[in-house]
């Protein structure tokens, strides 16, 4: 498996996340503020667009893996309700005065779901497997500025940095860690552990059914107590308009509806606002335009500007969002301290993007396309099962035709677009988006160092 790092276009777009949950309440802003009655039990039934590739976090590398992968395996710290580093599998750590050594200390007793005890040991083993160059992971580059690492005793991990490194604990929070009596003799890249964990936090594996759903039930020997919830059920529905149709027949719980769902459905329809609560706010995901930038005509940011130029961002946000979103200039949400103000997106200016291909060598033949030493500038969009971005491509498509590009548009199921173009890097240009952490480090994914295998 071969990572293929793609720059992004600067033409992304921010999007709005919205939740919906089942309710009997009225539609309104939740108190949070309140006091609620706890109720054990019961099970929850969410919808994903895709379905996981497996469910090691650290290789598969999509967000359905993660969000699974999050209720089976637990890190050394975790993010708090006030967003705060709290305790999971470490009890509490210690940062060196040079703040270059970190020291955590790993509650005692802790038991993986088959009673195996995890110790520093599995720590050590984890670290090793995500800096190991033989682990196709695109998140190793953090973890590989560790230069020493030690297990004084069953209970401690000590990592020191070269130099220091601001986001060192929120990798830390973010890092899975794994069984090594399960896996120290296994290809991570290929092990049958992927498909069926053993983990550590508030869930095991109950049945995955592929192309249809993955089930958790709760774990017994969880490090974390018991869970409320006592069973998981994410259902895959790769159209919106599907899973829309599961949650108004309370077949599932909770979904992210799209705008127009948001803007146009709910407002004319009392019956569904009666019993389904909704939730807005500023998401933390990014949708993007990204090329194969080993691939001509690409490797020329010429060309990759002129692209960016062509293409009318506000129109995107308004025909496919329905304004609940946001151009950007960077991989970061606006308004967060992350995000350089100063920057602007680029603007929509098609002469600009002609006068660029120009420069590169490109005119007009006889057919109005655009042409190079007898090619004609045309390549195929990637993007998985998603309707907002298959919209989105239409118009990107159409757009692009003005100034004389020839684009093509494939829809590809979200396993088979993994592993046949993403993986194996053959592809011209994707449409895909990220999500960003609550310490949103973007140098794995952006960094051209970050290229190749790894």
């Amino acid at each position: 498996m071969v990572y293929t790092k793609f720059k992004f276009s600067l033409n992304t777009i921010l999007l709005c996340i919205f939740l919906v949950s089942c309710t009997d309440n009225k539609v309104g802003v939740p108190n949070y503020a309140g006091n609620y009655s706890k109720e054990d039990g019961g099970r929850l039934i969410n919808a994903m667009t895709g379905e996981p590739s497996n469910l090691i976090a650290m290789i598969a590398g999509d967000s359905a893996s993660s969000a699974i992968a999050g209720n089976i395996f637990n890190s050394l710290l975790k993010y708090n309700e006030q967003l705060n580093y709290a305790p999971e599998i470490a009890e509490s750590w210690d940062i060196s005065s040079d703040q270059k050594t970190i020291t955590f200390r790993i509650k005692k007793g802790l038991t993986w779901s088959d009673g195996s005890p995890l110790t520093s040991k599995d720590v050590m083993f984890t670290w090793k497997l995500v800096t190991n160059p033989n682990t196709r992971t695109p998140y190793g580059s953090d973890y590989q500025l560790v230069k020493k690492a030690t297990t004084p005793d069953a209970h401690t991990f000590t990592v020191t940095y070269e130099e220091r490194y601001a986001p060192a604990l929120d990798t830390w929070a973010s890092l899975h860690i794994l069984p090594e009596h399960l896996l120290k003799n296994e290809d991570i890249n290929n092990t049958y552990f992927s498909r069926n964990p053993i983990g550590s936090s508030y869930y095991m594996l109950d049945d995955w059914k592929s192309g249809q759903q993955v089930a958790l039930k709760t774990n017994p020997l969880s490090i974390n107590g018991k869970a409320n919830i006592n069973n998981l059920i994410s259902r895959v529905i790769p159209d919106t308009s599907s899973q829309f149709l599961e949650l108004t027949a309370d077949n599932i719980d909770l979904m992210s509806i799209n705008p127009i769902q948001y803007q146009r459905v709910f407002p004319n329809r009392t019956d569904l606002t009666k019993k389904i609560s909704l939730y807005k706010e500023m998401g933390n995901g990014y949708t993007y335009l990204g090329f194969n930038n080993k691939k001509a005509p690409f490797n020329d940011v010429r060309v990759r500007k002129a692209l960016n130029y062509a293409i009318d961002k506000d129109e995107i946000i308004k025909g496919v969002l329905l304004g609940l979103g946001e151009p950007l200039s960077s991989p970061y949400k606006p308004g967060t301290r992350w995000n350089n103000a100063e920057l602007k997106p680029y603007p929509y200016n098609k002469n600009k993007a002609i006068s660029l291909l120009q420069e590169v060598g490109y005119h007009k033949n006889d057919n109005g396309f655009l042409e190079k030493n007898g090619r004609v500038l045309k390549f195929e969009i990637l993007t998985n099962q998603n309707k907002q971005r298959e919209m989105t491509a239409v118009i990107i498509q159409r757009r692009l035709k003005e100034i004389g590009i020839d684009v093509s548009i494939r829809v590809i199921e979200w396993a088979s677009f993994i592993n046949q173009f993403i993986k194996t890097g053959e592809f011209d240009v994707v449409l895909l988006g990220w999500s960003l952490s609550l310490d949103p480090d973007q140098y794995n994914i952006w960094h051209s160092s970050q290229q190749g295998p790894g």
